[in-house]
């Protein structure tokens, strides 16, 4: 029996282009720090999808998730949502890193230093 697909399904890559063209400053920001592997050498992509969810951010390699969290994501239905998502990426052995937007704009070298202790860590485990 094949496996079924759970990263970046085809019928999600139309959301995915989406979201990319349509992101938030603060997404827009991350990705400009992110991208190239300029953060501790590590690739990243962005809208990234992982069975029915789509990650802003996620390193395949260290299965590591960055996600920004806007408004929506402080009411109750939001931090539920985001309660359920972050179980079934745990289930997957996917480590979710979560920032308010304000932090993203206000705060980028604790964002950073947050991503590389992370990704030092996760490499550490993989040794």
């Amino acid at each position: 029996m094949a496996k079924e697909r759970r990263m970046n399904k085809k019928e999600n890559m139309a959301e995915r282009k989406f979201l990319r063209a349509n992101g938030t400053m603060e997404e827009a920001m991350m990705w400009n720090i992110l991208k190239n592997k300029q953060v501790a050498n590590t690739r990243f992509r962005r809208q990234f999808s992982v069975g029915t969810y789509i990650l802003d951010f996620y390193s395949p390699e260290l299965k590591l998730a960055i996600e920004l969290d806007g408004a929506n994501h402080f009411s109750s239905e939001g931090l539920e949502h985001d309660f359920i998502r972050d179980k079934y990426l745990s289930s997957l052995g996917i480590k979710v890193l979560r920032f308010e937007n304000y932090t993203v704009l206000k705060m980028q070298p604790v964002v950073i230093a947050t991503i590389e202790n992370a990704i030092k860590d996760l490499k550490r485990g993989c040794e």
